[in-house]
């Protein structure tokens, strides 16, 4: 038999049920033993004439049965929300990826053509960050 806290957590659901199940039960019955599970076994029981292990039966079907496969379905539903999301970043790391290689190889192309178009600068400016380089590491090496 559920606690007093699984009831109360699954009270409109419960209700439903047991409305569903048995019919002549009114609102106003089970606000009766609302969250209390004795309680409600024996507003059921009066209303209904069921006896007290067929609807203890009933509400432990309730809790160990539908609204397990209830939980169940719900753990699967965001499993697969969690595999779409991770598929749509996957896909976009990879276009993200693909895109970053194409411009890597555009400016690399580029670089390319202005040393053979200007070899003279070209080997300047390598002189220049070499001695730049160079004088960093020099520096920091005397501290």
């Amino acid at each position: 038999m559920p606690n007093r806290e699984e009831l109360k957590g699954h009270w409109n659901e419960v209700k439903g049920r047991l409305k569903e199940h048995w019919g002549q039960l009114t609102d106003d019955d089970l606000r009766r033993a609302e969250g209390n599970t004795e309680q409600l076994v024996g507003v059921v029981q009066e209303k209904t004439g069921a006896t007290r292990r067929e609807v203890e039966n009933f509400i432990d079907g309730l809790f160990n049965g539908s609204m397990g496969d209830q939980a169940s379905a719900a753990v699967q539903q965001y499993a697969e929300a969690a595999q779409n999301l991770a598929d749509d970043a996957s896909r976009y790391a990879r276009a993200q990826a693909d895109r970053l290689a194409a411009c890597s190889s555009d400016y690399s192309a580029r670089v390319a053509q202005t040393v053979r178009s200007r070899p003279i600068e070209s080997m300047a400016i390598v002189f220049g960050i070499g001695v730049a380089a160079g004088a960093f590491l020099f520096l920091g090496r005397k501290k």
